[in-house]
């Protein structure tokens, strides 16, 4: 290491060490607990996160947040100095851009490679980034032998080297834990974000600040949103004319796999650019996941195991049969609103009634489209669940088995019955009437959940609150009774009652959670769906899904900046299991469009002298056709561009290179104790 990085990291160290009067420089992370947590239970946990690695600590720097009444939460401000964040940070494998533009792992030793454009150590880690490493050390926290149970809390039986702090959120001792927002840095990227175009959306910044999965999902939408002009266009062109069903069944089977190669090579370029295209199964194992110390048979080192073949006794002979008999239930309420549907057109209805027999009819297929969200929540916390009492290792494998089990269970609670009325019943006008109906109100719905509902709540927790203050008179004493409680209480240095973090942490507390990008991905591939599975239908589908995504993008940009708190960042190199579920859709639209094909009573009347079984064996052919054609754009359309390509095989000779220069220069040494005298 140079001395300009010593005199740098030496200097941030005594800046941001925790002495008795040292106030802390800066919170990462809030973690609240719940009123009447016990003594005990609270000082073992400030003491684990204080604590030395050696001792199943974390090693980070805590304080405390003074209360204001006996009933509120307590609140630990979490930080850290810079040598810890640089030690982490190395050890995570953190990627920075170096000199050259390239994404390559930090490691202290090259810092000079990584201080460029006029950075400072300071400035080497990004906000985002630190409070990623204070989740990953907090993740980190273990249980030793001796330490059998929380305590205070006898019942709360702990194993050894199991994760506390997991265990604490799941016995609901800890109510929540988050990052706080960077104000400053949140209201100028937010300006810009709210009003840019759909092409010019601030990746690069949202990636920093955000993390990128959640920027792949924004990158995502832009692309579908921008690949929908075409269909749009051509939808609201198909209004005008008739019989449209066998230009769409065509047209809109090689669009869709147009779409999503094309989409896979945008994603390979954004995950080289971010340094994560080369995430593997042998990243960090989960904080939730569960095992005992082990060697690692792949990297040497001693981590958590666990056998995989339990994992997927879990998975095969008890989270498979719940996940299909839910999907019998949900296929027997499709059924049900169906025959609704049918009794109500079977009623009598005198002229100049208060309700007309038209509205009447939509009310069965209105009430299931509504009842579907209701159900697919339920069925998301069973779905979490189960994936997570399966024990998968790392995040994207629990990510992708829950993405599984949801998309398994979604495809028959929100298509069996587009299905249902199209190859059983053959009635193409219900068919259209009942795809846009659940298409208007399933997108109504997101958005009303999305964010008219968290601003209401907002709103009603804003008036609940000052109207307590208002109406309490024993308020002020209640604040300097639970002051001089909790002070002493754990010898640990407290913020000041006036310090603006404190204000900012409790605002924050009140907004909703923002967990991940699953229900965003399953409104596009409900929508996904909607549109292309029968598409020739109703064409102008494209259209309103164009509309609502150029609105959904603002308004999934104002959720996340101020409807939601902060997340933490996730690290992901591609859409995940959402792709293959993406393609799986528009597979399954070569073969919907194909049958409408073969029910359209246009092309009947064109081919009269020809059989049903004429008929059927032609459209076999044509979907076998348009398989082949779908092959064939996916094995001409390159998943990586040239550029991409080229420069991971110049990373992988680099590497090459390097070890051999490393192994030639012990070589050397080895071979200089055997050298001769002339």
């Amino acid at each position: 290491m140079s001395g300009r990085q010593h005199a740098d990291i030496d200097s941030i160290s005594g800046l941001e060490s925790v002495g008795e009067n040292v106030q802390l420089p800066t919170t990462y992370v809030v973690i609240k607990l719940i009123p009447d947590i016990q003594e005990k239970a609270l000082q073992w946990l400030i003491e684990k996160i204080q604590g030395k690695k050696t001792d199943g600590g974390a090693e980070l720097i805590v304080m405390l947040q003074p209360k204001t009444d006996p009933r509120e939460e307590y609140t630990l401000h979490i930080s850290a100095n810079m040598v810890k964040l640089l030690e982490v940070a190395e050890d995570i494998e953190l990627i920075k851009m170096d000199s050259q533009g390239r994404p390559v792992e930090f490691t202290v030793a090259q810092m000079d490679d990584f201080l460029i454009d006029g950075k400072k150590v300071d400035d080497l880690i990004t906000l985002a980034e630190r409070q990623s490493i204070i989740l990953h050390e907090l993740g980190n926290i273990r249980a030793l032998t001796y330490e059998k149970s929380v305590p205070g809390y006898p019942s709360m039986k702990l194993y050894e080297n199991q994760a506390v702090i997991p265990f604490l959120q799941n016995r609901q001792l800890i109510t929540k834990m988050y990052p706080l927002h960077d104000e400053e840095q949140l209201k100028k990227m937010a300006g810009y974000w709210y009003l840019s175009r759909l092409t010019k959306q601030p990746i690069n910044a949202i990636k920093d600040y955000f993390g990128e999965s959640i920027t792949l999902y924004f990158a995502f939408l832009e692309f579908y949103t921008l690949a929908l002009i075409v269909p749009a266009i051509l939808g609201l062109c198909g209004t005008i004319f008739t019989e449209t069903i066998p230009f769409f069944s065509v047209f809109n089977v090689i669009w869709v796999t147009l779409f999503l190669e094309l989409w896979k090579r945008k994603s390979n370029e954004l995950a080289y650019k971010w340094g994560t295209i080369g995430m593997t199964s042998l990243d960090e194992p989960r904080p939730e996941f569960r095992g005992i110390m082990g060697v690692d048979a792949v990297t040497g080192k001693v981590c958590l195991q666990a056998p995989r073949y339990i994992t997927y006794l879990r998975m095969y002979l008890v989270s498979l049969p719940i996940v299909i008999v839910c999907m019998v239930l949900a296929y027997w309420l499709m059924l049900f609103s169906i025959w609704s549907e049918d009794y109500v057109k079977l009623i009598e209805i005198e002229e100049g009634g208060m309700i007309s027999k038209d509205y009447l009819i939509m009310v069965p297929s209105t009430v299931y489209s509504i009842i579907i969200p209701v159900i697919s929540a339920y069925f998301k916390d069973l779905a979490t669940y189960l994936t997570e009492w399966e024990n998968h290792r790392t995040q994207s494998q629990f990510e992708r088995h829950r993405v599984t089990k949801l998309v398994l269970f979604e495809f028959v609670n929100n298509f069996l019955c587009l299905f249902y009325i199209a190859f059983v019943l053959r009635d193409v006008e219900m068919l259209r009437s009942q795809l846009r109906t659940m298409l208007i109100v399933s997108q109504t719905i997101y958005n009303f959940q999305e964010v008219f509902l968290p601003l209401g709540l907002n709103h009603f927790h804003k008036k609940s609150q000052k109207i307590n203050k208002n109406t309490n008179p024993e308020t002020q004493r209640q604040k300097e009774k639970a002051t001089e409680a909790c002070s002493p209480l754990l010898n640990i240095p407290q913020l000041q009652a006036d310090d603006r973090r404190i204000k900012q942490a409790e605002n924050e507390s009140r907004l909703e959670e923002y967990q991940d990008t699953f229900d965003d991905y399953l409104e596009l591939y409900i929508q996904f769906g909607f549109v292309f599975l029968f598409s020739s239908v109703y064409p102008i589908a494209a259209f309103w899904a164009l509309l609502n995504n150029v609105l959904e993008i603002r308004a999934d940009a104002f959720k996340l900046c101020t409807l939601y708190r902060r997340s933490f960042i996730r690290k992901s190199k591609d859409i995940g299991a959402w792709q293959r579920s993406f393609e799986v859709l528009g597979g399954l639209s070569i073969l919907t469009n194909c049958g409408m094909l073969y029910l359209s009573p246009d092309i009947r009347s064109r081919f009269p002298d020809y059989s049903d079984m004429e008929l059927l064996m032609a459209f076999m052919c044509l979907e076998q056709l348009l398989l082949g054609v779908r092959y064939l754009i996916h094995i001409a359309i390159s998943d990586k561009p040239e550029w991409v390509r080229v420069a991971l095989a110049r990373k992988s000779y680099e590497s090459k290179q390097a070890l051999k220069f490393e192994r030639s220069q012990r070589n050397k040494k080895i071979l200089y104790r055997f050298r001769t005298v002339q």
